[in-house]
């Protein structure tokens, strides 16, 4: 962009102050302050190599999956880098009970062997520009003219009009609560093609046991390749690999698309969250996993039909477990009550953060309704979702309700279902108020009493689903996952549209007040492209324990166990094993979460010395405040990766690509 507009948005950009290590900051407000900082950590290059629209930067080398994962060019012919868990899905979709990549792996050996991948959507950033002013004019507009408004119409008109003039994907992503706007522009590709992932017995070697620990030793990685007109993608920039190796203290950079986090929240919001929800949450979705656990272990039909739906579970269920125990454990809510205190002294701030306390309060129990609603009828009984969707066909077209249903339950174990249609039921009509019960519930209460397990067994017996032949308005269980919705709770609940003014007066509040303080500050994270810097380095000692910051081979071999499936690595992979010292994962105190897996972690020339994949638990406070010293980024060392491929895989091809010898 030659120009910049001087507005809200660039002022922001341009406030010093700030700790070095913590923020994800947005990659078009590089400025001198922030540059002086990373070159202080030690960063080797200036911040117009990073990021140029003109000229071009590292940053062109990112690349966004969908918007829900990161990744970087590691080749002029279009070779992509990123983590397993974000190929997971994919992976799992190509396998077969003949060809199963998940466990054993897929690599290709020439180009050709390279497997297409349908509906995948990987963006390239061209452009940032500042609109915040156009957009605050549109509002005035529509407001003057009586045409109601709100941020998906903005989105819409805005987003049609620079699509339609740049030629481009657009995306209006607002910040601080629409203190400033400001338009992505992308470039998108479709044709992706699968190249590498190695087996999950490698790339998620310990499990859920490792998963937000450290140390940990997965190889967690997976090679795309992207087309355009049939040819590989010659992109703007890739990256250079460095296998020089880092040490403890040395700069460490990550760009990427992190996904979400929550640092403008008030304390009474947090308080909501974390012991008002988040507790029902996490014990439901444990016992969920338990059952799943339970039928995979016994049988591996079962492993290969639910991992994908596993994995995912335990990721968020594990991540909001460590999120509750960090929030009490760092005593984030009370420390963002204390920073509070600074904003009562203005007497409108004061108003705001008593009405936020009033009204969290009077919703409190309406909302951990609405979670045992959504564990138990919406999410935690998988096959909610197939009879919602046959349930929204024409009533007479049986033929395509029967295909549905069979293509469903193809995916599915029945011995499965009916243990999770048992935990829901009891979790349901144990916890749920009477007001909000509907015939079909009340019918099972008067019939089998708390006999939950009979209830479920009647359910499931007198439902489609177990092949009985019944209209899908008269099916039991579709009518007890149907007869209640969302909406009705919420009519109970008058609140919420006031929370939702509530909350952007706070953020509004928090960010000028932190201004006025001169504290640099970056918005939150919405899946626009962000930079982090900070250091490789070990985290503080837990419970007195000190933990390296790098992990090598020698943990491989130490945890390797064949009688447990998540430390069971193949015997092919034992035999080629790196020497006992060679690197594995290694962690920095770069600001991450969710979004950022699969980023690129860049040396301080700008090179890749490894990918981000996990968080250790402790940070998982992270989503509200990050705690120093705490906040770790857990990382796959590129030689690691390199390893696997030229000593397990073979992947010769790729390695000459690669250019390395």
């Amino acid at each position: 962009m030659k120009k910049y507009i001087l507005s809200i948005a660039l002022l922001l950009c341009l406030i010093p102050g700030a700790r070095a290590d913590e923020g994800m900051w947005l990659i078009q407000c590089l400025d001198k302050a922030l540059e002086k900082n990373m070159k202080a950590r030690g960063l080797k290059l200036a911040a117009r190599e990073i990021y140029n629209e003109e000229a071009g930067g590292l940053a062109d080398a990112v690349v966004s999956l969908g918007f829900y994962c990161s990744g970087s060019m590691i080749s002029n012919d279009g070779l992509l880098i990123t983590n397993h868990h974000c190929a997971y899905s994919d992976v799992a979709g190509l396998s077969t009970p003949e060809h199963n990549y998940l466990e054993n792996g897929f690599f290709a050996l020439t180009r050709e062997q390279e497997m297409p991948i349908k509906g995948l959507e990987f963006y390239f950033l061209n452009k940032v520009l500042d609109v915040t002013e156009e957009v605050k004019a549109l509002q005035d507009s529509l407001r003057t003219q009586g045409v109601p408004f709100g941020g998906r119409r903005i989105s819409a008109i805005m987003e049609k009009k620079y699509a339609d003039a740049s030629g481009l994907e657009a995306g209006l992503q607002g910040m601080w609560a629409g203190t400033a706007y400001y338009m992505c522009l992308y470039t998108k590709y479709t044709d992706i093609r699968l190249v590498a992932a190695p087996p999950v017995s490698i790339a998620s070697f310990g499990g859920d046991e490792d998963n937000w620990e450290w140390p940990q030793h997965k190889g967690d990685f997976a090679l795309y390749r992207i087309y355009h007109n049939g040819e590989p993608l010659h992109p703007k920039r890739h990256l250079s690999i460095s296998r020089k190796g880092y040490r403890e203290g040395d700069f460490a950079m990550v760009i990427g698309y992190p996904g979400r986090t929550a640092r403008y929240s008030s304390a009474a919001e947090m308080e909501q969250t974390i012991n008002v929800e988040r507790p029902v949450s996490n014990r439901m979705r444990a016992a969920q996993m338990e059952i799943i656990r339970k039928w995979m272990d016994a049988d591996p039909s079962v492993r290969m039909k639910y991992s994908e739906h596993f994995f995912s579970l335990s990721n968020v269920a594990e991540n909001n477990e460590g999120e509750e125990a960090c929030m009490h454990r760092f005593r984030v809510a009370e420390r963002r009550r204390a920073w509070e205190q600074g904003l009562r002294a203005k007497p409108e701030d004061a108003r705001l953060l008593d009405q936020l306390d009033a009204e969290y309060a009077a919703i409190s129990h309406l909302e951990q309704q609405k979670v045992y609603f959504r564990e138990s009828l919406v999410r935690g009984f998988t096959l909610s979702s197939l009879l919602l969707r046959i349930g929204n066909t024409a009533k007479d077209d049986l033929p395509r309700q029967k295909k549905m249903l069979a293509e469903g339950m193809a995916g599915k174990d029945p011995r499965v279902e009916r243990d999770l249609l048992a935990f829901s039921v009891k979790e349901f009509l144990t916890h749920m108020d009477s007001c909000f019960l509907r015939p079909i519930h009340r019918e099972l209460l008067e019939r089998f009493g708390t006999d939950y397990d009979a209830m479920a067994h009647w359910l499931w017996e007198n439902s489609c689903v177990s092949g009985k032949e019944v209209p899908i308005a008269e099916d039991p269980l579709y009518r007890y996952i149907r007869e209640l919705g969302i909406l009705e709770i919420n009519q109970q609940e008058q609140h919420v549209a006031t929370l939702t003014d509530l909350h952007r007066e706070y953020v509004h509040a928090r960010y000028r007040y932190l201004k006025d303080s001169g504290v640099a500050q970056y918005p939150d994270a919405n899946s626009t492209m962000r930079l982090s810097y900070g250091r490789v380095r070990s985290m503080q000692p837990r419970d007195g324990v000190y933990t390296h910051w790098q992990s090598t081979a020698r943990g491989l071999r130490e945890k390797y166990n064949p009688a447990r499936y998540d430390f069971a690595y193949p015997e092919a992979f034992r035999e080629v094993l790196p020497p006992e010292g060679f690197p594995v994962n290694f962690i920095t105190d770069n600001d991450i979460t969710g979004g950022n897996s699969g980023s690129p972690v860049l040396n301080a020339r700008g090179e890749l010395i490894g990918l981000a994949f996990d968080g250790n638990k402790e940070s998982l406070a992270s989503n509200y405040e990050a705690v120093d010293g705490y906040n770790m980024c857990v990382c796959v060392d590129i030689r690691y990766v390199l390893w696997i491929l030229e000593h397990y895989a073979h992947q010769d091809y790729i390695i000459k690509e690669l250019g390395i010898s």
